[in-house]
Formats: structure tokens, sequence, C-alpha cells
């Protein structure tokens, strides 16, 4: 069977994603854009982008456009399959949530004053990536390794290396780019002052307050992922 101008059009894009040359967190050319460069109608762009989205490489926020997400790892070096649709995006937030704040709980009592000197500076370089989504998204898992790292618990660690940055990915919340949508009700300011109560609660020792910042955290970035999904609230956590 020959191929249809969505699937060809899907080609196009996944390839372009996977090579790089839309680089994870960059936003997507605007409906009528594509159409006119592959001279399609905005029914096709449609049908590919939505596509896309269900293979994990695109997320569309509502009335801001679509973004590259991180692309699948190649399956020889044992990475897990990236989440594909929204219910594997908020299952990929709920296993953070039970794996990093118990890594946060260990590193506020094992951190060493190298470590909390680096999780600052990563964290500096984060509040600094505002309207470099791709940049912000690379600061963001740095700064969650690094707590695992802290953790001291080689397991912990390899799990989040497993992951990779795709699982900073799906929150598209830390997309947000210079423009019209700057601010967008704060999300980026939040996202940095949650990773500063992280670092807090580590400088202070106290691994209960570590693990709830933590929890505090993720909880918000699965919150963030529902509301810009569009999907219904009832699937917050309780």
């Amino acid at each position: 069977m020959a191929p249809t101008l969505s699937s060809t059009l899907v080609e196009t894009l996944r390839t372009r994603i996977v090579n790089g040359d839309i680089a994870p967190g960059e936003k997507l050319p605007s409906e009528p854009q594509l159409a006119t460069e592959h001279g399609v109608s905005r029914t096709v762009v449609r049908e590919a982008i939505a596509r896309l989205n269900l293979e994990g490489l695109v997320h569309t926020r509502r009335g801001s456009g679509s973004y590259a997400l991180t692309p699948p790892a190649d399956d020889a070096d044992g990475a897990p399959p990236l989440a594909r649709s929204l219910a594997d995006r908020l299952a990929l937030v709920e296993y953070r949530l039970a794996l990093e704040a118990e890594a946060a709980a260990l590193a506020a009592t094992r951190r060493t004053p190298a470590q909390l000197a680096a999780l600052a500076d990563r964290l500096d370089a984060l509040a600094s990536s505002e309207g470099h989504p791709a940049t912000a998204m690379q600061h963001d898992f740095a700064f969650h390794r690094l707590v695992a790292e802290a953790a001291g618990n080689r397991f912990l660690l390899e799990a989040l290396d497993r992951l990779g940055p795709q699982m900073i990915a799906m929150p598209r919340g830390r997309l947000d780019r210079r423009g019209a949508d700057l601010d967008d009700g704060g999300r980026f300011t939040a996202v940095v002052q949650e990773h500063r109560a992280v670092l807090a609660a580590l400088e202070s020792q106290d691994p209960l307050a570590a693990a709830a910042a933590m929890r505090v955290h993720l909880a918000a970035s699965r919150r963030r992922l529902v509301e810009e999904s569009g999907a219904a609230l009832s699937t917050e956590p309780r």
C-alpha cells in the first residue's frame, strides 16, 4: 500500500526529531508552516502531530504549540521504553515519587559539602535557563541525578540513569518560551522554587523535609502535566 500523506509527514518529522535536527524542547513549526512547507492540508498536519504525540516524540500544549520530546534511546543500551501516552507519563511520575523521595531522604544524611555545592550550581544554571527549554531540561535532570548520587546508593542512581532526561521531558510546563506565554501561570518559577526547597532540606540535613520537598515537587509536576494535557483533574493523586 502506498504511504499516505500523513504517514509520510510523520516519518519526516520523526527523522528530524530522532536525528536532533529538532532538539528536545524545541517548538515545532506551526500547523500553517508545516502545511505550506510539505504541501499538505492542515488536517494532514494535525493527524501527523497526533501520531507523534502517541509515539512520545511530541507533546502538544493547548494554545502554545507542539514541542519535541527526548527521542527514545536505542533498545540495545537496555533503556526502558519511552513513555508514549498520558497514562504512561503519569505512571512515570508515580514511579519517580517512590524512587526520588527516598533518594532525597538518604541524600539529606549522606551528602557532602562538594555535592551541595554542585547542586547549588546546577540549580543556578536551571534558574538561568528560562526561555531555553532544551537547556532547562538538561539542568533539571542533572539536578535530580545529583540528588540520587548524594544518596550514596548505586541502585537508585542506576535507576535514574536508565530513565535519562526523558523523565524530565514528560511535564511540558518546562517548555515555556519567551514571548506571549512566557510566564503562563508562573510554571517555570514554581519549578525552580520547588527545586530550591529540596536543596534547602538537603542543606539542613533533614531527611523527612527532603523527602517531603521532593514529593511536593513531583506531585506538582504531575498536576502540571495533567493540566497541560487537558485531562480531567480527577486523575491527580489524592
